[in-house]
């Protein structure tokens, strides 16, 4: 077995599998088999977790590199910056584009895990990492952050109004006192995490009388309710 069909393997993937599908099957991976989800008192499976998380990021991170790099082009012709290849010489420029400073911060987030206030009201985040960011005070009202990983994340007096976290992952995320009027939570994971004083009114959290959002270990002391009580 070669080096590449045994990182698709780790990840359970068929070789030849899109960009989209590695960063889809690394976060459900991560998902599995974080060692904040195995007992601590389980030594075999948090080694076996650790080991398992060391060749999942391995395996990752490798076949995203050698994408990208496959993805790159490749210029017979003297270096011209990769936009310019859907014009003929000689290359003009195209208009400059409104700044987006919600998709400009979050690539700067790689760097710059503090986050805290910035404004990504509306902003498309759907399926990013944004697992230990400190993105409290953040303005996320109506952002997309739809199957979007954020393990640990601050959000302590964010405000997520009518956002979007269909099946996110807020694993022990700090979210006191945040807004999350309105916003949809069906098929997040809560679990652990710290909602004191969090808005949650008229937020999404069941079909019918089924509860479809996991509130396992959450401390949801003084939080407003969906329907407006105040949980004791």
């Amino acid at each position: 077995m070669s080096e590449l069909e045994r990182y698709y393997r780790i990840l359970e993937l068929e070789p030849g599998a899109t960009i989209e599908e590695v960063n889809q099957a690394y976060k459900d991976l991560v998902f599995v088999w974080h060692p904040d989800r195995i007992p601590q008192d389980n030594v075999r499976l948090q080694q076996k977790a650790q080991e398992k998380i060391k060749a999942i990021n391995e395996a990752r991170d490798k076949l995203r590199s050698l994408k990208v790099k496959h993805q790159s082009p490749t210029y017979s012709q003297p270096y011209s910056p990769p936009y310019a290849q859907s014009y003929s010489p000689p290359y003009s420029p195209p208009p400059p584009q409104p700044k987006q400073p919600a998709q400009t911060n979050y690539q700067t987030a790689q760097k710059n895990p503090d986050l805290s206030g910035q404004d990504f009201s509306r902003a498309n985040l759907s399926n990013k990492d944004l697992s230990g960011r400190n993105l409290s005070f953040a303005n996320l009202s109506g952002a997309n952050l739809s199957d979007t990983f954020m393990h640990k994340v601050n959000l302590r007096g964010a405000n997520l109004s009518e956002a979007n976290l269909f099946r996110a992952n807020l694993l022990l995320a700090d979210m006191r006192e945040a807004n999350l009027r309105s916003a949809n939570l069906i098929g997040a994971d809560l679990s652990g995490a710290d909602l004191r004083g969090a808005d949650l009114t008229g937020a999404r959290i069941r079909s019918g009388d089924r509860l479809l959002v996991k509130l396992i270990g959450a401390n949801l002391a003084g939080a407003i309710m969906p329907d407006g009580a105040i949980h004791s």
